[in-house]
């Protein structure tokens, strides 16, 4: 009886997925000091002059989708918007610094994507988008195309 119980032991031990090894640990890369800020994403707040209009914008011609919002008495002063993983915040003007502040000058947002460029541009101008220039082929292989927001800001879709 003891040498039977010893073979079922053993054919249950062999059965038994032997456990596997550890990871080695990959040795860590001295950083150089100071060390330098490391990010993972970034996102960016803009000052608009209708937040309404620019949020309706975004969301049904460019394809963003509305998230976290913010009121004050009642009112909508500001949205985050999502693509992918990157967020802008599109935020009410008050107006404190003036009505005639130009927006836009000098700011170029660039979104890289996955997505067949040519026709996420055709469907942008199927809602009503209007491209500051057509999709084109790059030197360096990717391809791209131009749009600017309501408020002048422009915005750069590129693959690479």
């Amino acid at each position: 009886m003891a040498a039977k119980k010893k073979k079922q032991a053993a054919r249950r031990a062999a059965a038994k997925p032997k456990a596997k090894a550890a990871p080695a640990t990959r040795a860590l890369k001295k950083r150089k000091q100071p060390e330098t800020l490391r990010v993972r994403n970034l996102g960016a707040g803009i000052t608009v002059a209708d937040v309404h209009k620019s949020l309706e914008w975004y969301t049904k011609v460019l394809g963003f989708v509305a998230g976290d919002t913010w009121e004050q008495d009642g009112k909508l002063m500001g949205v985050e918007i999502r693509a992918g993983s990157a967020s802008l915040w599109i935020n009410q003007d008050d107006w404190a610094k003036g009505r005639d502040r130009v927006k836009g000058v000098g700011v170029r947002f660039y979104c890289t994507t996955a997505q067949d460029v040519t026709k996420l541009a055709e469907g942008i101008k199927a809602r009503g988008g209007k491209l500051d220039h057509e999709p084109m082929k790059r030197s360096w292989g990717g391809e791209d195309f131009g749009i600017t927001d309501p408020d002048g800001f422009k915005i750069t879709i590129q693959t690479l």
